[in-house]
């Protein structure tokens, strides 16, 4: 990529390549795996402490990188308030995770098939006028059990930590959360809070994701080392 642009906030389009994004997104993926070896990881949400971080970007690339690893993924947008993962796949968003939660349709009716081969997304559907209220609801924690019987992993794009209760509600449901971090960008004291507010939910956190590293300007070396290190370190430590 050209001088002083930053290695992220897209949906990458070419998963064969020796980029230094594509490759980030591998040692993710292989750190995810990894993770955890006393226990299969099969649900993971992804949020931020606050908007413009790219958390919505990486959840699609790295459900679609685990996908065409051979692994049947279903990337959940789950950001009600602001869904944006149909349009950046290209698929019907007028159906999904809301009229499921409302008992309007079946989760099969709501899955969509996107190009990329072994991953279905589940759009996030009409906005509701409560959306805590659904994630909430026991509908959410039947339909995470009924996720985990459709995927081998299922990916879950979530709102912002510190602008709405709505993840703290998804936290306790799923195996894993993982923080995405803007570079430059994320202040101190709401990484800080935002893992308190993960805590309170007893959430597992996997870790963190420093986002919008600039390698021309870090160095390959950091930029590979802010993705590799990603799921060890401890927030607010």
């Amino acid at each position: 990529m050209g001088a002083n642009k930053k290695v992220e906030g897209h949906l990458i389009k070419d998963f064969e390549s020796d980029s230094l994004l594509v490759e980030a997104y591998r040692i993710l993926r292989t750190n995810i795996l990894l993770a955890d070896k006393e226990q299969t990881l099969q649900t993971i949400q992804v949020t931020s402490a606050s908007p413009g971080e790219g958390k919505s970007m990486v959840a699609a690339n790295l459900a679609s990188i685990i996908a065409l690893a051979g692994s049947r993924c279903i990337l959940v947008d789950a950001n009600l308030r602001k869904p944006v993962l149909a349009d950046q796949f290209g698929v019907n968003g007028q159906i999904g995770l809301t009229n499921v939660l409302m008992g309007l349709v079946k989760l099969e009716s709501a899955l969509a098939y996107t190009e990329i081969p072994g991953l279905r997304l589940l759009p996030g559907g009409p906005i509701p006028p409560n959306p805590a209220d659904l994630l909430g609801s026991q509908a959410m924690a039947v339909l995470m059990e009924d996720l985990k019987d459709q995927a081998a992993l299922v990916i879950i794009d979530s709102p912002p930590l510190l602008s709405v209760v709505d993840s703290s509600l998804i936290a306790p449901l799923v195996d894993g959360v993982i923080l995405v971090v803007g570079s430059g960008q994320t202040e101190r004291k709401s990484l800080v809070r935002a893992r308190q507010l993960l805590d309170a939910a007893q959430a597992k956190v996997l870790g963190v994701v420093l986002n919008s590293v600039s390698a021309l300007d870090n160095g390959y070396q950091h930029y590979y080392s802010s993705y590799s290190d990603s799921l060890k370190g401890d927030v607010g430590a």
